[in-house]
């Protein structure tokens, strides 16, 4: 049978520190050091596999910097009429440097354009595991309260489908949306450019395509911007978020975006 999610030896081409088997020198004696790799390994056992990992580019405390590790059950998935399949995911992120504990969120992949979104903590809470006695009992019931609530998120989308935005309102969320991605900068854009459907199935005014539309031109920079200044008006190309913790925060609070229209 064929191993499924990507291989150990993919992932530690990724993101090698994944694999580190000591921990910081900056970190305590309290500390208790667990390789992400064994957590993998403890995913695996619950029918979940690796999908994507990332980790932050460093350039002190090289192995030891914050990683993320995104899983997939593909038995586990939210199935729509229209094909628009989603698959939840468990976004782990983790850091050998003492830092930070295993962080747990939901995620969701949406299969029709290969994008992940994450949901909002007002849903799901906080889930961590601490660095000082990690075991797979406790694991286990942390994913399980994660699939216990996922007829939360059908709830949510069903909302955002049922949710009809007119024109005004479509032009709110865009304004919004750019705010949450640029903060208080003086940015101008044309909100028919963002909104405009990639491919067919996300057309439409409902409030999940025109979700979805933003998100995804949002987080993949696909867009032209206008930085407007006394001295010059600059026009520029979006770039991509890279930095995954940015990424992160941009995509929880543009869930939370969506739900006020709801």
């Amino acid at each position: 049978m064929m191993k499924k999610g990507m291989s150990f030896d993919t992932i530690k081409e990724v993101a090698p520190s994944v694999f580190t088997e000591t921990s910081s020198p900056e970190t305590s004696n309290m500390y208790t050091h667990i390789p992400t790799y064994k957590v993998i390994e403890d995913m695996e056992k619950l029918n979940w596999y690796v999908d994507d990992v990332k980790e932050i580019k460093a350039r002190k405390g090289i192995g030891f910097q914050k990683h993320m590790v995104i899983f997939r059950n593909d038995d586990i998935y939210i199935k729509a009429e229209d094909g628009d399949d989603v698959f939840p995911q468990i976004l782990l992120i983790n850091s050998h440097n003492g830092k930070s504990s295993f962080s747990f969120q939901a995620g969701l992949f949406r299969l029709i354009c290969s994008n992940g979104l994450v949901i909002s903590t007002q849903d799901f809470g906080s889930m961590k595991i601490r660095h000082m006695g990690y075991s797979f009992k406790e694991l286990q019931q942390l994913i399980s309260s994660v699939v216990d609530k996922m007829p939360l998120v059908v709830e949510s989308m069903n909302k955002f489908r049922e949710k009809q935005l007119n024109q005004d309102e479509q032009f709110k969320f865009v304004m919004e949306a750019i705010g949450l991605r640029f903060g208080d900068e003086q940015i101008e854009v044309s909100p028919e450019e963002i909104l405009k459907p990639e491919r067919e199935k996300d057309k439409g005014d409902d409030l999940w395509v025109v979700y979805n539309r933003v998100q995804e031109k949002l987080t993949q920079g696909t867009f032209n911007y206008t930085i407007r200044k006394k001295e010059t008006n600059k026009t520029r190309k979006a770039r991509k978020i890279k930095n995954f913790q940015q990424d992160i925060v941009l995509n929880k609070k543009l869930y939370e975006l969506a739900e006020s229209f709801t």
